[in-house]
């Protein structure tokens, strides 16, 4: 009989536990993304093409030929000159980036091979503090500059950086005009310094080595330049033009000479390369 029916339970939904670190948010189209799909695209959105961040390691493994990588000033650390203390001292923020990373400072240089052309290399790393440049930055240029001059080898940097270190003051802002230097006098050997400009491009690191390049090169919407726009237009007291400080906008503006997705980056830099460093093959 109908009354002696049972209540039927309300069914209890099964919670399904998803690892952490399986998806990504794209910051420019919003889209969640399969990370092991925007890993195997180089880290590139396949919705919309932004070019996520890279660290350091990985730009050179994306760049170099196979195994041809030879770092120099791997030991170099910075010191704390000014006894710096912000919520934590210098020294301690120091050690923190040094383990997240496995890199003791924001620059790894060294000499390889790409497409079989000797160069040296430098290449900024956003992931330790902002790939701010201090003394170690500016002296590992320095090294791979005064080495490329000497052996008469291109010059390619890849920047990535917020600018100047505050935690060393002075001695920072002095990087300035000694990365600078190093620029004026390998140019004297008439070799080619490729300045490519990465995701973000600013302050003390775009005001000197990094806009001083012979070729820029700029991947697709990346931001460049000294201050940023808030203090820009405080200043001028006027709006900004749209898109101002992207790669799109320095190239219609003639600040750089090309813009060069991820995925055609090393085979542009062969291309170039073989034009402007001539038979400067490893044998």
């Amino acid at each position: 009989m109908a009354w002696f029916k049972k209540k039927e339970q309300p069914a209890i939904a099964k919670k399904v536990k998803v690892p952490e670190g399986l998806w990504v948010k794209c910051n420019s189209c919003k889209e969640i993304i399969y990370r092991k799909e925007v890993e195997k695209n180089l880290k590139v959105c396949p919705k919309c093409n932004y070019h996520f961040r890279i660290s350091a390691k990985e730009r050179i493994s994306l760049l170099v030929d196979e195994n041809s990588f030879v770092e120099i000033g791997v030991n170099l650390v910075s010191k704390d000159p000014l006894n710096f203390k912000d919520q934590v001292s210098y020294r301690d923020r120091l050690g923190e980036y040094q383990k997240k990373t496995s890199n003791k400072d924001a620059a790894m240089a060294g000499s390889a091979l790409i497409g079989n052309h000797k160069t040296m290399l430098v290449v900024l790393d956003f992931e330790f503090m902002g790939g701010s440049m201090g003394s170690v930055v500016g002296e590992k240029f320095v090294m791979a500059a005064e080495k490329a001059a000497e052996e008469e080898l291109p010059l390619i940097s890849v920047a990535s950086s917020g600018g100047a270190r505050m935690h060393e003051g002075i001695i920072s802002l002095m990087q300035m005009a000694k990365t600078s230097a190093s620029i004026a006098r390998f140019k004297e050997k008439r070799m080619p310094f490729i300045s490519i400009l990465a995701d973000p491009t600013f302050g003390g690191v775009s005001a000197s080595f990094a806009m001083l390049g012979d070729i820029m090169i700029a991947e697709p919407k990346s931001l460049i330049g000294f201050a940023g726009p808030r203090v820009i237009e405080q200043t001028i007291k006027q709006q900004l033009p749209e898109n101002f400080q992207t790669a799109e906008f320095l190239l219609q503006h003639g600040m750089i000479d090309m813009i060069v997705p991820r995925k055609e980056l090393k085979q542009t830099i062969i291309k170039l390369l073989s034009l402007t460093a001539g038979d400067n093959i490893s044998g």
